[in-house]
């Protein structure tokens, strides 16, 4: 029983190291290695049960045109900033200190986040402010 439970673990942690990542540039020069969520299925994971982001790390998600983007933080273990980028890597909003949920978190209960964009930029909370992420300015970085 317990090697049938541990091979989808398995499964899911070798396809999140291979997962593509590309550099994020911060207004302030400091950067970021992002996973890249680009499929459907890698954007709905997002980064659920991740229990731990150290501040230069992050996952950016990229849509194929910018529009009005809602983010749904279920089973996100941990507080994020979320910001949206428009089609030139400029910053259109931020979300701020987003509040994690838990498992058991009644869906609605569960925090939301709104803004318009072409990319979405998952942080660690409090690593938007500390590096100068704000609404018009620009994030570097190369797909």
């Amino acid at each position: 029983m317990k090697k049938l439970l541990f091979l989808p673990l398995l499964s899911i942690l070798f396809s999140a190291c291979a997962q593509p990542r590309t550099a994020v540039t911060l207004p302030d020069g400091f950067v970021v290695n992002a996973a890249l969520a680009r499929t459907p299925e890698e954007t709905a994971q997002g980064l659920m049960f991740v229990k731990h982001l150290p501040e230069n790390e992050g996952m950016l998600f990229i849509f194929e045109q910018n529009k009005p983007q809602v983010f749904w933080m279920k089973n996100t273990l941990i507080d994020l900033d979320i910001v949206f980028l428009d089609e030139n890597q400029q910053v259109t909003s931020v979300s701020a200190e987003v509040p994690h949920s838990y498992t058991y978190t009644p869906d609605d209960q569960v925090a939301l986040a709104f803004g318009q964009g072409q990319y979405v930029l998952e942080l660690a909370s409090k690593t938007a402010a500390k590096h100068g992420v704000k609404e018009g300015a620009v994030l570097k970085f190369k797909l």
